[in-house]
């Protein structure tokens, strides 16, 4: 009987790997402090905004009567109250914290970052100008739609991340299969079908629903994706892979469950409405623009 010379590695490595402690390690091993240090300086400005005088904050906030590019980038940073404020807090620090661990184990650090930096910069001014294709006498503020930016580019996070570990023949130009499925589901939840509503608008959000499925279907089925079996073989690389497993199922709950938040039935509140539309703009534009960039190769080492 012979036995490989790396037999007794290869033994150490599966039952370091059957107790996470691989998985832990790489992490660590990967993260960057410079990065850490950027990822928390956006609790520390949403809180320093909020200590300033209700005054300052409601000047900084984006009127749509008065628009101007100041209050456009500002009003992104500015909570009214404590509880807007916590919920977005939360928000982020899941949707960016599990986004840049996919990040860092993907290889793909380069882009995260790089995303980061475009949301936090450049999409408080988009959004907020694409905001006043929708006039109204209101004013605008909150963390909430560059937080639905972090939540479009999970998706591509997750497919970039399950084909570096699980795999390596998966196309990330298949990903589009993903996205209108999930805009169906937003739908849905921002239109939920009403009692008695049938020969209605309340049937609308099940329509979209419907239409994202089956568009999610067409596009998987021409770019060759066989969905049963890349479900199948998704749950099993997840249960087999302890750690890296865990983390991509994460990564999918949080996919499919944030919009739960993003999305309210009744975006009614006491004295503010949940703006909708520009928690859609943000998911939408977080991940057309990155996954354009990932399928033409700019990020690649």
């Amino acid at each position: 009987m012979t036995a490989s010379p790396n037999a007794r590695s290869d033994g150490t490595t599966a039952k370091r790997d059957a107790d996470g402690s691989g998985f832990r390690r790489e992490l660590v091993a990967g993260v960057r402090l410079v990065d850490l240090l950027a990822l928390a300086a956006v609790p520390v400005v949403l809180g320093a905004v909020f200590a300033l005088p209700e005054s300052t904050r409601r000047s900084l906030a984006f009127a749509y009567t008065d628009p101007t590019v100041r209050t456009a980038f500002t009003a992104h940073y500015v909570h009214l109250d404590v509880d807007h404020l916590a919920g977005n807090v939360a928000g982020y620090v899941v949707l960016a914290g599990v986004g840049y661990a996919l990040a860092v184990l993907a290889g793909c650090r380069r882009f995260f970052m790089v995303a980061l930096a475009t949301f936090l910069a450049a999409f408080p001014v988009v959004l907020s100008a694409l905001n006043l294709a929708v006039p109204r006498n209101a004013i605008s503020f909150g963390f909430s739609g560059i937080n639905m930016a972090f939540a479009g580019l999970l998706p591509l996070l997750l497919g970039v991340y399950a084909r570096e570990r699980f795999f390596p023949e998966a196309s990330i130009r298949a990903l589009p299969a993903v996205f209108f499925p999930l805009v169906g589901w937003m739908a849905f939840l921002a239109l939920p079908v009403s009692p008695g509503s049938l020969d209605e608008p309340g049937l609308a959000g099940l329509a979209t629903a419907v239409a994202g499925i089956l568009l999610g279907l067409l596009y998987a089925s021409s770019t060759g994706v066989r969905i049963r079996r890349a479900l199948r073989d998704g749950v099993r690389a997840a249960i087999s892979n302890p750690g890296y497993g865990d983390l991509f199922a994460i990564g999918v709950a949080l996919v499919v469950g944030y919009p739960v938040v993003g999305f309210p039935g009744d975006p009614t509140g006491p004295d503010s409405v949940v703006n909708l539309y520009v928690h859609l703009l943000g998911f939408c534009l977080a991940f057309i623009g990155p996954f354009i960039l990932l399928a033409a190769g700019t990020f690649e080492e």
